[in-house]
C-alpha cells in the first residue's frame, strides 16, 4: 500500500478531489487522515467514505477556512495531537472567483482569489511544516492547473493564482529540503466527476448539443482522447507525498492525460 501507516491531512475537502483525495490515502492504508472543510457536512461525508475502503483508518475533521491561519493551526495540531505526526500535506483547497478577461477583470476578486489559493495554502503549509521539521521530515503536494500554461477563457485570475503556487513551491523546496520536507506541485486538467460532470450538462445545454458532443470535443484535445478522472488524479497527488517519490522535490507533475507538458 503506497501510504502504509502515514498520516495525512487533506484541505479542501469537497464533491471532487477533495473527496477523492481523502478516500484515496486511506484506500492506499493511511492509518490517520486530517480532513479540513469549510462546511460539517462536506467532512461528514468524506468520513463516511473513508470508513467503506479502510474502516481502521481514524479521522480527525476540522471546519476549516484556509483564508484563517488559526484554523489551520487548529487542523496541524488536532491531527498532530490525535496521530502523533503528519507524514504528507495535501493543499487542495481553492477558490476558482468569477470568470472574466485579464483586462476587464475585478481586481478584488483577484484578491480574493490569491487570498485561498496562494495565502490560504501558504497558511496551511506554514502550520504543518514546525510539525515535519520536528518528527525530521515530510512531505507537501500543492494542486495546481492546467491554466497556467495553457490559457482558458475567463480563468486568468484563478491561472495568476496558481502560477504564483507554482512558482512558492520551488521556493520551499529549495528551503525546506535540508529539513528532509518535500514539496510538488500536481498538475490538473480537466477530471471527470461530479463538479466537471455538472458543467459538462449546463455547457451543453448552453450551446443546445447533446452532452456527448461536448465531451468529445473536449476529449479531442487530450492525448488519451477521455478526461481522466477525479480518482486517478488523486492518486498521482498521493504519490508525491509517498515514499515511492522519495527523491523527488520542486517537479510539476502533469496529471491531465498529456493535455499539458511541461512547459
Amino acid at each position: 500500500m503506497l501510504l502504509k501507516d502515514k498520516v495525512v491531512i487533506v484541505s479542501g475537502i469537497g464533491p471532487g478531489l477533495g473527496i477523492k483525495l481523502a478516500i484515496e490515502a486511506a484506500r492506499e492504508g493511511a492509518r490517520g487522515l486530517g480532513i479540513g472543510a469549510r462546511t460539517a457536512a462536506k467532512l461528514d461525508e468524506a468520513q463516511a467514505g473513508v470508513r467503506e475502503v479502510n474502516p481502521s483508518c481514524q479521522v480527525f475533521k476540522a471546519v476549516t477556512d484556509i483564508r484563517e491561519a488559526a484554523q489551520c493551526r487548529a487542523l496541524a495540531q488536532g491531527a498532530q495531537r490525535q496521530f502523533g505526526r503528519v507524514d504528507g500535506l495535501v493543499n487542495s483547497a481553492f477558490f476558482w472567483g468569477a470568470p472574466a478577461t485579464a483586462d476587464g477583470a475585478d481586481l478584488k476578486g483577484w484578491k480574493d482569489v490569491m487570498d485561498t489559493n496562494v495565502i490560504g495554502t501558504m497558511n496551511m503549509t506554514q502550520a504543518v511544516v514546525p510539525i515535519m521539521k520536528a518528527q525530521g521530515g515530510g512531505a507537501i503536494v500543492n494542486v495546481s492547473s492546467m491554466a497556467t500554461v495553457k490559457p482558458h477563457t475567463g480563468e486568468a485570475g484563478y491561472a495568476a493564482s496558481k502560477g504564483a503556487l507554482n512558482v512558492v513551491s520551488k521556493y520551499l523546496a529549495a528551503e525546506l529540503g535540508a529539513s528532509n520536507i518535500r514539496v510538488n506541485v500536481a498538475r490538473m486538467g480537466w477530471m471527470l466527476g461530479v463538479p466537471v460532470q455538472n458543467y459538462v450538462s449546463h455547457a451543453a445545454r448552453e450551446q443546445g448539443v447533446p452532452e456527448k458532443q461536448f465531451y468529445d470535443a473536449v476529449a479531442a484535445n487530450i492525448p488519451l482522447r477521455r478526461l481522466v478522472t477525479d480518482t486517478e488524479c488523486a492518486r498521482a497527488a498521493l504519490f508525491l507525498i509517498s515514499d515511492y517519490a522519495s527523491a523527488i522535490t520542486g517537479a510539476i507533475l502533469d496529471a491531465n492525460g498529456g493535455e499539458t507538458f511541461p512547459a
